[in-house]
């Protein structure tokens, strides 16, 4: 069956990037200059997915109006006669079939893919989070789609990791079965020493209905909310689970610097200001190294 429906979990509070997150939800905080959230419609447009769920909490208004029709603002840009960024709008609000659904209480990753289950339906279906973006040639999700065409099993996304950085992801146990990885197990956090590989899940999945059975029989963590990763843990007890390493490169917007490190690579790829600020990059780093300071000008 073909995927045709995504759900992308927006709901936290995005705590890590406070003050500016406390009235922007964090996934719009812009990445040169498109929202954070953008990329992940885009992507999943790309790889030929119809029909998108965004779980949004209290205070993510601003995901909604992104997307929806600016009446005002079409307005005012037509006054101007300016036919470039109408165009840009008109693609952005015609992106997609995108709903919304609130999770009212923020009780994890687990719950909000669990409200999805009456838009899903019984169709095999994309989970993504708001906070990592991938560049690659072939969208992202789009490989876990060609994996599913094959496997008929649930796909997590994987990408290998130092070593030593294995400590702050979920770190995936596999098998090689028919040149396949199969998933023994999932670790979150581990010590980097016991750590069973460096394959890191990143914020991409494909499941089955069938996930949303394991969702309901796992309890709350000691932090009080329902976690994606422990019904996968309890997925693999019962059935195959696959990992994917993904091609691409991976970066997340989720705390500052992660957001700093990932503006910047983005706008050094920009097709309009790339060339411009690898200069003023290149600028900022040799005043660096002779301990002068760098202006706008130089």
């Amino acid at each position: 069956m073909k995927i045709r429906k995504a759900v992308i979990a927006a709901a936290g509070h995005g705590t890590r990037m406070l003050p500016a997150t406390k009235a922007l939800p964090k996934e719009m905080m812009p990445v040169v200059d498109k929202p954070a959230i953008q990329y992940i419609v885009e992507e999943l447009v790309e790889a030929g997915i119809e029909d998108i769920l965004i779980i949004t909490g209290r205070g993510k208004r601003a995901i909604e109006d992104h997307f929806d029709h600016n009446v005002e603002l079409r307005e005012a840009l037509a006054k101007r006669d300016d036919r470039s960024m109408l165009a840009t709008l008109e693609r952005i609000e015609a992106l997609a079939d995108i709903h919304y659904l609130r999770q009212r209480e923020l009780l994890g990753t687990g719950h909000a893919v669990l409200k999805a289950r009456s838009h899903v339906g019984d169709e095999p279906f994309a989970v993504l989070f708001g906070d990592d973006l991938v560049v690659s040639e072939t969208p992202c999700i789009g490989q876990l789609m060609g994996r599913y065409s094959e496997l008929r099993a649930p796909i997590l996304a994987v990408k290998e990791v130092a070593r030593e950085r294995v400590g702050s992801y979920g770190v995936v146990r596999t098998e090689s079965v028919n040149g396949a990885r199969l998933v023994k197990g999932l670790v979150e956090k581990p010590d980097p020493a016991r750590a069973p590989s460096n394959l890191a899940c990143l914020g991409r999945y494909i499941f089955e209905p069938d996930v949303f059975d394991f969702l309901n029989r796992i309890p709350p963590a000691d932090s009080g909310e329902y976690q994606l990763t422990d019904a996968i843990q309890l997925m693999v007890q019962s059935r195959a689970v696959y990992a994917c390493a993904v091609e691409g490169d991976w970066h997340t917007v989720g705390d500052l610097l992660s957001y700093l490190q990932t503006t910047v690579s983005f706008a050094l790829t920009h097709p309009d200001i790339g060339e411009s600020f690898r200069e003023y990059v290149k600028g900022t780093c040799q005043a660096l190294s002779s301990g002068r300071k760098n202006s706008p000008g130089d």
